[in-house]
């Protein structure tokens, strides 16, 4: 540089100028990543949005190298990755936890709301993607699967009583349909299961009054049961000339079923049991007692020759009384 000390500052106040605006712009910079850096730093922690204004931001104006920007906008990267990690996670348990809450009949708003205000849609404000409502949606995910696992099982214990009482009341088909929406949950995990509304309170309360009534029904349905079966074996062992069960034995089984002191389901087994061995012995016994019948039959016409021959000599009058006699009777 040649001239005067004003002639080389001359020369020089444009370059000083130029570097001047460009580390304005270079802050600008700093501080609009930075800025945002702060926020989402600030929202994945669960703060407050950060409101201030870039300006507000101080910036270590020592290093304003492009490696040193470069290491910020990697930053701001970074988070940003990582807020959208966090809010897919987010949406994915809020998801969750509405397909949970219509299965269960439950309210959904109300249950996310609990976890925090933000997570309402209609409350407009930013969703809070913090470590502990994560956690804490998590949990409440996880306490609604269980509630989910713990009404099937209850479901499924029901749906196993009502088929038992079905089957030992001989209920009738189109009173099954009316519950078919529980048996049919026998073959089902809690995984498969997603309709809304088919694990509600009311469903299973509804379920449980059923049972509760069929019990109540049960003794006198039971007790008719058993004189129908009863009747049935005493009419097999008439037919064929068996030994009926005694009296006292069906009476004292009466007062169990009255008492509600005894098995149902096996009290029909044994009758059944009971009964088809005596239709089986019936059936043993089936070419004797045709024998005897035809040796009863025998033995009656025999006595009616008998009766034909001693009066065959008597007086007609008399002989024509007795042959009117002995056809009224045979």
């Amino acid at each position: 540089m040649t001239g005067t000390l004003k002639e080389q500052l001359n020369l020089i106040t444009p370059a000083l100028r130029e570097m001047q605006l460009w580390k304005e712009e270079r802050v600008k910079q700093f501080q609009a990543v930075q800025n945002q850096v702060r926020r989402i730093s600030a929202e994945i922690a669960g703060q407050s949005q950060c409101d201030e204004q870039p300006s507000k931001i101080t910036v270590n104006e020592n290093d304003l190298s492009q490696k040193k920007l470069e290491e910020y906008q990697t930053e701001l990267q970074r988070l940003h990755k990582e807020k959208n990690d966090r809010l897919q996670r987010l949406e994915k348990y809020m998801s969750t936890v509405q397909n949970l809450t219509a299965t269960l009949g439950m309210d959904s708003s109300t249950i996310i709301t609990k976890v925090h205000p933000s997570l309402n849609e209609l409350s407009g404000l930013s969703k809070n993607i913090s470590d502990s409502i994560l956690a804490k949606l998590n949990s409440t995910r996880e306490s609604l699967e269980d509630e989910k696992r713990m009404r099937l099982e209850k479901l499924h214990h029901v749906g196993k009583v009502l088929t038992n009482l079905w089957s030992l009341m001989d209920t009738p088909y189109e009173d099954r349909q009316l519950f078919s929406h529980i048996t049919g949950l026998w073959s089902v995990s809690s995984a498969e299961i997603s309709t809304p509304g088919i694990l509600t309170l009311d469903i299973i309360q509804q379920a449980e009054a059923e049972v509760k009534r069929l019990d109540q029904l049960k003794a006198s349905k039971m007790k008719e049961l058993f004189l129908k079966k009863q009747f049935e074996l005493e009419e097999i062992c008439h037919g064929s000339h068996m030994e009926i069960p005694s009296r006292s034995e069906m009476d004292n089984i009466i007062n169990l079923i009255n008492s509600g002191e005894i098995d149902y389901a096996h009290l029909l087994m044994s009758m059944n049991d009971q009964i088809s061995k005596a239709k089986d012995k019936a059936s043993s016994r089936k070419v004797i007692m045709e024998k005897v019948e035809k040796w009863m039959s025998a033995c009656k016409e025999e006595r009616w020759l008998e009766e034909y021959s001693r009066v065959n000599s008597l007086d007609p009058f008399i002989y024509t009384y007795l042959i009117t006699y002995m056809l009224s009777e045979y």
